[in-house]
């Protein structure tokens, strides 16, 4: 499935946001490796209203990018945090997620994920600081209305990320 079918800009009814947000998905099947390490991070959400979780951005945050007309979120954790997931696992199946590579922009952080999509929108700020990210956990690939139908059946949730 392309990014622009796991990316979403729109109004997010369940949340009463003012506005369109930026939604991903994340299909916590999937055998990528940055995939599974943000599964293995979701744990470490603290728990807001009903099935919306918030992470702290040392765990998991987003950055906007903007290349001409294409918007791209991209969603890291701190090294010092893969590292730490990585020694509490004994499955070797996780050794992979050991290479994932440096930001290019911060030594001190590693991409898990990668989303873009074309369009004009662009994330609002308040005090300095960018519109959150709205990361949608659930598995297999689904549409964005069936994402809707399946968190209010409380089938998938929402990770509130911090972006930059």
């Amino acid at each position: 499935m392309d990014d622009s079918a796991r990316m979403w800009i729109t109004s997010v009814p369940a949340l009463d946001l003012d506005g369109p947000a930026v939604l991903l998905g994340h299909d916590g099947t999937s055998r990528d490796a940055g995939e599974r390490m943000i599964s293995l991070l979701l744990d470490r959400g603290h728990e807001g209203e009903e099935g919306v979780f918030y992470l702290l951005p040392f765990d998991l945050s987003a950055r906007y990018e903007r290349t001409g007309d294409r918007l791209a979120v991209v969603v890291s954790t701190s090294r010092e945090v893969l590292e730490r997931e990585l020694a509490d696992r004994a499955d070797p199946s996780y050794g992979d997620l050991a290479d994932l590579p440096g930001d290019a922009l911060d030594g001190d952080r590693v991409p898990l994920l990668r989303r873009e999509c074309v369009t004009d929108f662009v994330p609002a700020e308040q005090g300095g600081e960018k519109q959150p990210v709205l990361l949608v956990d659930h598995d297999g690939s689904a549409s964005l209305a069936e994402l809707f139908v399946r968190f209010d059946e409380g089938e998938v949730g929402f990770a509130v990320l911090a972006a930059e």
